[in-house]
């Protein structure tokens, strides 16, 4: 990505102020730093426009699969390491539909793709796509398959076939949804390349070496049309880790355009094919498909997922809102606490300990602990009433409501600012059910 300097000598260095910053200068660190466009600027040239354009895109192209709010971008990468700036785009996982299995089938496999979701410290962890594969190698075939998965599966989707009759066939119906097409291969390359770029869709490109990825990337790019996907052919796992780290340090370090796309993986079932995964997640892929993936081998999956591709600058945060524990009543307790994850769930598991019925009311402190967020005036009576006032928790129970015992000194102010009694709770969570049993005796 370009330097502050680097943007600054293509600014009209006038410190107009018209983009919002004092000084042109500061705009350059905006935009250095991504916190700004260059259309916010209203008097940059437009060759000044072409060349920011052209420098500021990201050393990895961005492609994106689907439309619409259930669109995924792959790509988009700027980083070696996470912690540098941070990853964008998480890797996109797909299952298998086997073009030869009849429609019912084909409705249960949906279904059982949307069953494999996880709702884990407020985030939904899912499976992203279905790979629509052409077994059967017949093009009508595999377009009734594709009619028959877009009944029911809503989200992006794979048109997995080497056969560019059976492609064109099944893009008759649902190109509008913008599906990656996979594959192209050396043989078949210039058929496949015009079939994406007549129908505006991206292409998945099966190659057996760098160096051919190279000369494919270079030949789709002179075409005019490289929405394209890399499927490196790696064999195995020694073969992802060595392939897309040279492949992403050859984009991030020397800028060679010609391996700057997203990277792909196509791998079976099972324990080694979970663990193929875990690698090209960890190195730099942006998708990979299943033969078949179980419940219990997503969640580690998903869960590594979140781990890479959280903002390790940004905490996990939880909606604000109030969230009913154990069924409670009108007179049942109040209790509040912050919205960050660690914070929410920590104290929701020590209330149901308690077996104690509890409205538990989240207050949007951007992430931060009940202390954190107290001293940046965060989590003070006039933030809290307000989310007391949105989610109309008080109008639920008139029991008492709870204050955490770190912050006891906002007690006198929250009564006052809601006209209801407040307790002071615990300054420890794990105390919370003993607490709570002998409110209820």
């Amino acid at each position: 990505m370009p330097t502050a300097i680097e943007y600054f000598k293509l600014l009209p260095k006038t410190n107009c102020k018209d983009c919002g910053q004092p000084t042109c200068l500061a705009f350059a660190m905006q935009l250095a730093n991504q916190k700004a466009k260059i259309e916010d600027c209203p008097h940059v040239e437009s060759s000044a426009k072409d060349s920011i354009a052209e420098a500021a895109a990201p050393p990895v192209k961005t492609i994106t699969v689907g439309t619409g709010n259930s669109k995924i971008p792959m790509g988009g990468e700027t980083v070696l390491y996470r912690h540098e700036r941070r990853f964008i785009n998480p890797t996109a996982y797909a299952l298998t539909i086997s073009d030869e299995l009849g429609e019912d089938e084909i409705a249960k496999r949906v279904e059982y793709v949307k069953s494999i979701s996880f709702d884990r410290i407020g985030m939904i962890f899912k499976a992203d796509m279905v790979s629509v594969r052409n077994d059967s190698k017949d093009p009508a075939k595999f377009k009734t398959a594709v009619q028959n998965v877009m009944k029911t599966w809503t989200q992006p989707f794979v048109l997995e076939s080497d056969d560019p009759e059976a492609v064109k066939e099944a893009l008759t119906i649902s190109k509008s949804r913008v599906p990656l097409v996979y594959g192209a291969t050396p043989e078949n390359f210039d058929v496949m390349l015009n079939i994406a770029k007549e129908n505006k869709v991206p292409l998945g490109i099966k190659v057996s070496s760098l160096d051919e990825a190279v000369t494919f990337t270079e030949k789709a790019k002179a075409s005019g049309y490289d929405e394209i996907i890399l499927d490196l052919g790696a064999k195995g796992i020694k073969d992802i880790l060595e392939q897309h780290t040279i492949a992403r340090r050859a984009a991030i370090k020397k800028k060679f355009k010609p391996l700057g796309y997203p990277l792909m993986n196509r791998t079976g079932s099972g324990e080694y094919a979970v663990m193929t995964a875990v690698i090209s997640t960890l190195k730099y892929g942006s998708l990979v498909i299943f033969d078949d993936l179980k419940n219990y081998e997503a969640l580690p999956l998903f869960t590594l997922r979140q781990n890479i591709y959280t903002d390790p600058q940004v905490p996990i945060q939880v909606k604000q809102d109030v969230y009913p524990i154990g069924n409670p009543d009108e007179h049942s307790p109040i209790m509040f606490t912050t919205n960050f994850s660690l914070t929410y769930f920590t104290v929701r598991a020590d209330i149901e300990k308690s077996k104690v019925p509890v409205w538990l009311q989240i207050v949007n402190t951007d992430g931060l602990s009940v202390l954190t967020a107290f001293a940046a005036g965060k989590f003070d009576a006039d933030h809290i009433k307000a989310a007391f006032d949105e989610s109309g928790v008080l109008s639920k129970s008139d029991g008492p409501v709870i204050v955490p015992g770190l912050v006891s000194k906002i007690s006198g102010k929250l009564e006052e600012a809601i006209g209801r009694k407040v307790i002071v709770g615990t300054t420890e969570s794990k105390n919370i059910p003993k607490h709570l049993r002998q409110m209820s005796i």
